[in-house]
């Protein structure tokens, strides 16, 4: 079977495709086309507030749809993360200071001096990892099941039924080469068994749950993409055993200074209720939401609620009731 090739990911719908050049490397972009008013004026001068949307493992932009369909007020783009997707697929800068330099680059290249970033699991990390090392650039995070990198560690090292759901995974992506193999042969099913053992059934039993998995399976088989992917799980695992590690986390252990809402459906068997518990510590003056019934994908599962927290924490971070 041949391997697909990065236009797989450009997927019509009211959005507009385009590249950006940050840090270094190519991004695929994926901007909201649906508030033609709000475009109109910032085309005329006004300025609109930027959201950028990061993904998180295995998948890649169109994860948002339904909020790059369901937000307005603001300038709304999805990326895909370096190495996923249509973006730019180098061996190296998986680590969480490369990642960081992306987002603050992509900011810049957009046109904006600072954005409010939203994002799930691995793309919640490249948030907590941009406030802290680039905190101009940031105004706001908002994140789904993406405790912050310190709380998560802890938790899964210091409570039984973290660790379980969390670090059996984590550990077998640390081989070499078999776990690209594994993530995609027979058309990517693993990459679904892993989907489907962290989502709720009421979404897996739905039509977007076939359309999405689908694009996800052809996705993660674009040639490089299963390995870039792995390489954000081998470098959290294996910095946390190296000096880069040490200092990073050091550098995490900080309050965060800007807003920030964290959303977790409480049926959620991958990310659990401590390690976010434990991320209050590092975000006093957070908001954290309980999302009921849905998984470890609440975007996607329960997508009217979550944009309706998203559109009430935009509005008060840009002081706007849009």
């Amino acid at each position: 079977m041949a391997q697909p090739d990065p236009s797989v990911t450009r997927i019509a719908g009211p959005w507009r495709h385009f590249d950006v050049h940050a840090n270094g490397i190519r991004f695929h972009c994926v901007e909201s086309t649906h508030d033609r008013d709000a475009r109109a004026e910032s085309a005329a001068g006004a300025s609109r507030p930027l959201v950028i949307l990061l993904h998180g493992f295995g998948s890649f932009w169109w994860s948002w749809r339904h909020q790059l369909r369901g937000l307005s007020g603001a300038r709304v783009v999805a990326v895909d993360l370096r190495g996923y997707g249509g973006s730019d697929k180098p061996p190296r800068g998986y680590d969480g200071w490369t990642l960081a330099g992306d987002t603050a680059g992509l900011i810049r290249a957009l046109g904006h001096s600072s954005a409010t970033l939203v994002g799930h699991a691995d793309g919640g990390l490249v948030c907590w990892a941009t406030a802290v090392l680039h905190p101009r650039a940031v105004r706001a995070i908002a994140l789904v099941s993406s405790p912050h990198p310190a709380a998560l560690r802890a938790s899964a090292l210091g409570r039984r039924d973290q660790g379980r759901a969390l670090l059996p995974t984590l550990l077998r992506y640390q081989l070499p080469i078999w776990p690209e193999r594994a993530l995609t042969r027979h058309n990517a099913d693993l990459l679904e068994h892993l989907v489907r053992s962290r989502a709720s059934g009421k979404w897996l039993a739905s039509e977007d749950f076939s359309e999405t998995i689908a694009h996800m399976r052809r996705a993660i088989q674009i040639p490089s993409a299963a390995h870039s992917a792995l390489e954000y799980q081998r470098w959290a695992v294996r910095s946390q055993l190296r000096s880069e590690g040490w200092r990073f986390m050091k550098l995490m252990n900080r309050p965060l200074v800007v807003p920030l809402l964290h959303l977790r459906g409480d049926a959620d068997p991958y990310v659990l209720a401590d390690p976010v518990d434990r991320t209050q510590r590092y975000a006093p003056r957070g908001r954290f939401v309980a999302v009921s019934g849905v998984g470890h994908f609440a975007h996607e599962e329960a997508p009217d609620e979550v944009n309706d927290h998203l559109r009430r924490f935009l509005g008060q971070v840009y002081d706007t009731t849009r």
